[in-house]
């Protein structure tokens, strides 16, 4: 239960959060009210914490959608500009893309239609997306080039464009909106995660493949909208108690036997097709929330040197590619502290490295080397500014090459000097 029921929790959780706007609202924040698209507008740094892991490529949207009617996404010509507009229901499965990849890049009408919806969509729509659940997420990223107009760029921000079909259609949407409240549980309450979960389970319908296995939860007192714990003895409940504890690790573990570790880097498939390994579902839910499947990005992860040995900065670290990582649209080699899962503060504002930033440096054959340290090198060129301690790194390749996605590409070691 718990592991199948997390990913769902996590994200109703985490949308309520979502639609409310700080104010002021930081220009990094891709906060937005109810059916209304945010935008970061500016790239995060080190002085920001609103989402671990993120990327220092892109802008995000993000629109927390409830299809009380269906809506439309309503999308620019990004004239080949890398974007990409996820479409994810409420167990975090991503159910469809739209942007650079899918759609292409020219003037886009999306149509998002609730489950059993019967109506008829106008003409003029590029796609019909049928969701699996009343509520999606919007989870975009738009492609930043370092140095390039900001102000141009809000300028194509601004043409994407989120409305009902009623106003699709000339009209004047009648429907409030609005989310219902999520239950308020005493945060001692050690069984809070099953009342949150019954909450979500009425919330949302059940897939048909997982009607089998959600019906076995009513031996432990757990139904859509209820949980009652007073039919369980104690020796269940105690076994619910510590289901809370040990969940969470085997979740963890999932990402060894999901894994594949190629030249010690670790990465993930299977992000859009999570099947019935409910565990990866509730870890990329986790501190991965809005991952996306291998053949649109793909998230290569180091925690260790070629000796497997801790990253740390401490150490001088140097990697040696023979050619730029292989894709279809861009990479970058982007830098994390490991307590915190942010952005190492340093002098040159740098968090990352990709051909686009300035000290960018290859040799006439192709090659270039990385240096990775705490400690700032004699020359910056290529050099990725690490924390004192320990560190993670992730090499995002956007749009993959079948040369990346076939494991044929090998990404250099990391080698302690």
């Amino acid at each position: 239960a718990y592991q199948w029921g997390y990913a769902p929790v996590r994200m109703e959780e985490t949308m309520r959060e979502y639609v409310k706007v700080p104010n002021p609202k930081p220009p990094t924040s891709y906060r937005a009210p109810l059916n209304q698209i945010g935008w970061a507008r500016t790239l995060p740094t080190a002085a920001d914490a609103d989402m671990p892991t993120a990327n220092n490529d892109t802008f995000y949207l993000s629109a927390v959608v409830d299809l009380k009617e269906p809506m439309v996404l309503i999308t620019p010509d990004t004239k080949d500009r890398y974007y990409v507009v996820d479409v994810f229901d409420m167990y975090q499965n991503l159910i469809s893309y739209i942007g650079r990849r899918t759609t292409g890049t020219k003037p886009g009408k999306f149509a998002i239609v609730p489950p059993g919806w019967k109506g008829a969509i106008p003409k003029g729509v590029t796609k019909v997306i049928t969701t699996t659940t009343p509520k999606v997420w919007l989870w975009g990223r738009l492609a930043v080039k370092e140095g390039e107009n900001i102000d141009e760029l809000h300028k194509l921000q601004d043409q994407f464009k989120l409305v009902t079909l009623t106003e699709f259609n000339g009209g004047a949407s009648k429907v409030s909106y609005s989310l219902p409240p999520f239950p308020q549980i005493n945060a001692k309450d050690s069984l809070a995660f099953y009342k949150k979960l019954a909450f979500v389970m009425a919330q949302n319908p059940i897939a048909e493949f997982d009607k089998g296995l959600v019906g076995q939860f009513e031996k432990i007192g757990l139904t859509p909208g209820k949980f009652d714990p007073s039919k369980l003895n104690k020796d269940q409940l105690r076994g619910l108690y510590d289901a809370t504890l040990e969940a969470p690790l085997t979740i963890i573990a999932s990402v060894k036997s999901a894994a594949a570790v190629v030249n010690g880097w670790q990465w993930v498939t299977k992000l859009d097709s999570f099947g019935y390994d409910y565990a990866l579902r509730s870890m990329v839910a986790g501190p991965y929330l809005g991952g996306q499947g291998e053949k649109e990005a793909l998230y290569p992860i180091r925690y260790t040197d070629s000796e497997n040995n801790e990253l740390d900065g401490k150490n001088v670290y140097k990697m040696t590619f023979t050619k730029e990582p292989p894709v279809n649209a861009f990479w970058s080699l982007t830098m994390y502290g490991a307590n915190n899962k942010l952005f190492v503060k340093n002098d040159l504002n740098r968090y990352k490295i990709s051909k686009d930033i300035k000290g960018f440096v290859k040799k006439e054959d192709g090659t270039f080397e990385i240096t990775i340290s705490h400690v700032k090198p004699a020359n910056t060129d290529n050099w990725l500014p690490a924390p004192e301690g320990n560190f993670y790194m992730i090499l995002r390749f956007y749009q993959p090459t079948d040369e990346v996605l076939s494991g044929k590409y090998k990404i250099p070691q990391v080698i302690k000097q």
